[in-house]
């Protein structure tokens, strides 16, 4: 009897979930975005080749303009570390939602390792140094350079590899949520710096409660 009963309750969990993901693939598929992929990536070109910094300066300000209340605050922006797929690099959270993200990275040394697989797109475009790719099935990879965007596919797998003093522009869309396993997984198992893990999940949940705020204002609730 226990057997069955271990069964039947592994039925019900199954089927529990497939309703759960169907849902949210809906609701991703049919809701409204704040961002899109273009917009974001046409806006990092027009700074490509510049000093990073001042270029990073410049579009976020841009973003403020284009999105009010989305975009953090100055005080709020912080670079924090991140140790994922046995590559380290650093990045600026500018947004975060449950299913958006924007924000600045890059890396101050030669760095590389796996990409991850995420229910997520991500598109990143290259303000300065250079990018290579070696995608999931090939035998060759690909270089890119400033102004290039590259585009991370739902459930794709690849080999990357930044050199020293690369940076780039940003945005992910899908469940968010299902890529912070691999985001964290280094920093909680491999380096164990907590410190950064404070400020990875600090900051995300900035910019959650900011997207909320916007949100419930722009819905007349404040």
């Amino acid at each position: 009897m226990s057997f069955t009963k271990n069964i039947l309750k592994l039925v019900v969990a199954s089927g529990i979930l497939f309703l759960v993901v169907q849902y949210l693939r809906y609701w991703m598929v049919n809701k409204q975005y704040v961002f899109t992929k273009e917009d974001i990536a046409n806006l990092a070109k027009q700074y490509a080749g510049q000093d990073h910094e001042q270029a990073f300066a410049k579009v976020v300000v841009e973003l403020r303009k284009r999105y009010p209340g989305h975009i953090l605050e100055d005080e709020d922006l912080q670079w924090v570390f991140v140790n994922a797929g046995g590559w380290m690099g650093s990045m600026c959270l500018l947004h975060a939602s449950l299913t958006e993200y924007v924000l600045l990275f890059g890396t101050a040394v030669d760095t590389g390792g796996h990409s991850g697989r995420y229910w997520a797109e991500i598109s990143d475009t290259i303000i300065s140094g250079t990018f290579r790719q070696w995608k999931e099935g090939t035998t060759k990879s690909e270089m890119y350079y400033p102004g290039d965007t590259i585009v991370h596919a739902v459930g794709e797998a690849t080999s990357v590899q930044w050199s020293a003093g690369t940076w780039m522009v940003e945005y992910g869309r899908g469940f968010i949520p299902s890529t912070l396993g691999f985001a964290l997984a280094d920093t909680i198992f491999g380096t164990q710096d907590f410190v950064t893990l404070f400020y990875t999940v600090n900051v995300y949940m900035k910019g959650m409660l900011l997207e909320a705020n916007t949100f419930l204002t722009e819905a007349g609730v404040f």
